[in-house]
């Protein structure tokens, strides 16, 4: 039902609190059905955002307080949301040294950062197929692959 009102354009919007409780329940199903290892490959992409926001997370780069891509009300697209750095600075994480702005750094911004600018409804799309491919791998993993290192 959360798809169906969230699809674009979106009547519901979720918060902290509906992630929170959807995140224990699924970590409750998991463990009480003994599929934990399984649950966490499904998980795959949000490992990844998570691994990719550590930097921001940790406050090792500045971390504003929504990193969420920015909307153009000139061309109808989303595109990554942008925090201000100097030209000395985190040239580590940097594309190329002199920029004096970066991009945040979150899976949905990654996206747009390969895939360019796209409409919301687009962009869902991607992030959905992503998932939907992660969840096949996660499943090859646990059922075809996991044989070979474990006993049944």
């Amino acid at each position: 039902g959360l798809l169906r009102h969230n699809w674009s354009p979106a009547t519901v919007f979720v918060g902290d609190t509906f992630c929170y409780f959807a995140g224990m329940t699924f970590a409750v199903v998991g463990i009480l059905g003994h599929f934990s290892k399984t649950l966490l490959l499904f998980f795959i992409p949000q490992v990844i955002n998570f691994l990719l926001s550590t930097p921001q997370l940790f406050k090792i780069v500045p971390c504003p307080r929504h990193r969420l891509p920015a909307f153009n009300a000139a061309t109808g697209l989303m595109e990554p949301s942008t925090f201000k750095v100097k030209r000395h600075e985190y040239c580590w994480l940097k594309s190329r040294p002199n920029d004096t702005v970066m991009t945040n750094m979150t899976v949905i911004n990654l996206f747009l950062q390969i895939f360019g600018p796209m409409s919301e409804k687009a962009l869902c799309i991607y992030l959905l197929t992503f998932q939907v491919i992660c969840c096949g791998f996660g499943l090859i993993v646990r059922y075809y692959i996991a044989q070979f290192f474990f006993e049944q």
